[in-house]
């Protein structure tokens, strides 16, 4: 019988693979996906993407969406207690592992060891330490198709933002520039790949620069923005 494990969804590439990596796991099998909202947008944070879409994210994958709400702005206290309450209803769930997509930030680790210590859950990462450019070309390789959603200007030029995570950009990425973009460069929308049982249908809206990141909108097909 297989441990189950929830995933910290942040509706990206890295969060995807994680969960690839996952269904194909004989120790974990995902119960659900975990995402943070940011309640006076309704958009999962810095991804900016609508709630719309994450939900259609779970469906593709077939699994259960936990949306933990947050305020806006959101003190570091208001978040963790937030976080605890959710923690609390994982426990009653009878589910004690988490997995997350970090790949090599020790100091994001670290945070997310710290927060779950004595809680009962254990941090899983199943992506960790793995070469990025490695990682990155996998993802591509294996059909998982992702939109640039945000673009931090000072790290990545804005004319990325909106665009496909593809050959073609990993081929364009400066080389200061991680190809999966764990500095903070970018962020990404998957909406086809191995790990969902059908593409999600989305077109491009517009790009707004807000808070110093540049973002792409992106609305479900059929809704008009």
């Amino acid at each position: 019988m297989k441990t189950p494990i929830l995933l910290s969804w942040s509706s990206g590439k890295d969060s995807a693979w994680t969960l690839y990596q996952l269904q194909q796991s004989e120790i974990y099998e995902v119960a659900g996906l975990v995402t943070t909202v940011n309640q006076a947008f309704e958009r999962v944070a810095m991804h900016a993407v609508r709630i719309a879409l994450l939900r259609a994210q779970a469906d593709a994958a077939g699994l259960p969406l936990h949306i933990i709400e947050l305020p806006w702005p959101c003190s570091n206290e208001e978040y963790e207690q937030r976080m605890a309450a959710f923690i609390a209803k994982v426990r009653e769930m009878g589910i004690g592992h988490m997995a997350f997509g970090d790949l090599f930030l020790e100091d994001v680790r670290q945070y997310r060891e710290q927060q779950l210590a004595g809680t009962g859950i254990t941090p899983v990462f199943p992506l960790w330490g793995q070469p990025t450019s490695e990682l990155a070309q996998s993802m591509v390789a294996a059909g998982l198709q992702a939109v640039l959603t945000c673009v931090d200007p000072g790290q990545l030029a804005q004319e990325f933002v909106g665009r496909d995570f593809d050959a073609g950009l990993l081929d364009d990425l400066p080389a200061a520039v991680d190809p999966c973009g764990e500095n903070g460069e970018f962020h990404s929308f998957v909406f086809a790949g191995p790990m969902f049982q059908h593409a999600i249908p989305l077109r491009k809206g517009q790009v707004v620069e807000r808070d110093g990141f540049v973002f792409a909108d992106l609305l479900p097909a059929d809704e008009v923005s």
